[in-house]
């Protein structure tokens, strides 16, 4: 499924959208920045509750083109910016992690 799709299906505010054609392989949810390095794929989203400007970069180390901010929290503005830049999508939803990992899970994407 690609990340429109996504997007749509789960009804996300997206503020800055990078590629929304690019297939998304899997998911991984997580906060702490050196577990998702360690752990995420190419092609996968990320869900978290970070909001700070490290997680872009992140993000392009791992070319992990989606991010999902959970919970209700807004991104930082400078984050915005930077995933401009780098051509990620980041989007925000009031739903909690576990909430959007389970709709994932629902809708056939897993983790490899």
């Amino acid at each position: 499924m690609n990340i429109q799709y996504i997007i749509d299906s789960l009804e996300l505010e997206v503020v800055s959208l990078g590629r929304p054609e690019i297939e998304i392989s899997g998911a991984l949810a997580g906060d702490l920045l050196s577990f998702i390095m360690a752990s995420a794929r190419e092609k996968w989203v990320w869900i978290t509750i970070q909001t700070h400007l490290n997680i872009a970069a992140v993000a392009v180390l791992k070319d992990v083109p989606f991010i999902i901010i959970a919970g209700g929290r807004r991104p930082a503005e400078d984050l915005i910016e930077r995933c401009k830049e780098e051509d990620l999508t980041l989007a925000s939803s009031s739903l909690s992690v576990y909430e959007i990992c389970g709709r994932l899970y629902e809708m056939g994407l897993r983790a490899l």
